[in-house]
């Protein structure tokens, strides 16, 4: 399938007219929203989507709401390009590309913003404050605008994850949120559009972050229940490595609250700089009962 199957559409009344058109024809439609700058787990989402769905919208949009004062909005990758290219081999049927115009008729401060309480303020939100209210909010309008069937998200973004699930149960969003396991590089590193910021010396470093999240995992089936303990050591050792950890975090899976001792659905979530560069990355398990 080459390009000229996949309609580049960038405005939203133009993309409810063709969704429109799908919907009465009786076709589903399944969404990846994106900030581009893709990559192969990105296009795992979209073959993920393709499998499910009839129709794939995947939105390209750098959105302004969710960077903080001092982050890398300006200088986010934008490559439309590279990324169309991608998405046409993925048999992709519509890339939406609006600009932040068409997004924030009224300005990117606009009065109306979706903040899920709690869930959003702890871990990643404690370090980039209205981060989750800037991706809840744009999430919610592309979903207004898409109305898709199903909507794909990468579970390295674990706590986005359970964000939006969160607002899509309680707003009464008809869609089925569907997470996409983590895509790796060989050597363990989460793929992330951040990657490509990291220096060569930082690139061969950078897989330290996954091992030791598996050396965390492998300390509690193993039996051991320190949590505290555990996560100050692994924070100690990626500061030994050249990380800056803003945390590492033993939570509840399903509801991101922190892990006790007695709770066996866990996620490990960690978030360090290295450089300039912030790497975030999570695993998620089941202790057997038997433990």
């Amino acid at each position: 399938m080459g390009l000229i199957n996949m309609q580049t559409i960038n405005t939203i009344q133009a993309l409810r007219a063709v969704i429109k058109e799908a919907k009465l024809a009786g076709k589903t439609i399944g969404f990846v929203p994106t900030m581009g700058n893709l990559h192969s787990g990105h296009i795992r989402l979209v073959e993920e989507a393709r499998k499910q769905c009839d129709v794939i919208v995947t939105s390209i949009f750098v959105n302004p709401t969710q960077f903080g004062a001092n982050e890398d909005f300006g200088s986010y990758p934008r490559t439309l390009e590279a990324d169309s290219a991608l998405l046409a081999d993925a048999h992709c049927n519509i890339v939406f590309t609006p600009t932040a115009l068409e997004m924030y008729a009224n300005g990117v401060s606009q009065s109306t913003v979706v903040s899920v309480a709690g869930l959003s303020e702890q871990l990643c939100g404690e370090h980039r404050a209205g981060h989750f209210a800037g991706v809840a909010t744009v999430v919610s309008k592309l979903f207004n605008i898409v109305q898709p069937d199903k909507a794909f998200f990468g579970e390295k973004d674990f706590q986005q994850l359970a964000v939006i699930r969160r607002f899509t149960t309680e707003l009464a969003f008809p869609i089925t949120i569907v997470g996409v396991p983590t895509e790796r590089a060989e050597d363990g590193l989460a793929l992330s559009s951040r990657n490509g910021y990291l220096s060569t010396e930082e690139r061969a470093i950078a897989p330290a972050i996954y091992k030791a999240l598996c050396q965390l995992r492998d300390a509690i089936l193993n039996g051991q229940r320190e949590y505290t303990m555990l996560c100050d050591a692994t924070v100690l050792h990626l500061q030994k490595l050249g990380f800056d950890p803003d945390y590492v975090a033993i939570q509840q899976g399903q509801n991101l609250q922190p892990a006790s001792a007695t709770d066996t659905d866990l996620v490990i979530l960690v978030a360090a700089k290295l450089g300039k560069t912030r790497l975030i990355d999570n695993i998620a398990f089941q202790i057997p009962s038997a433990l």
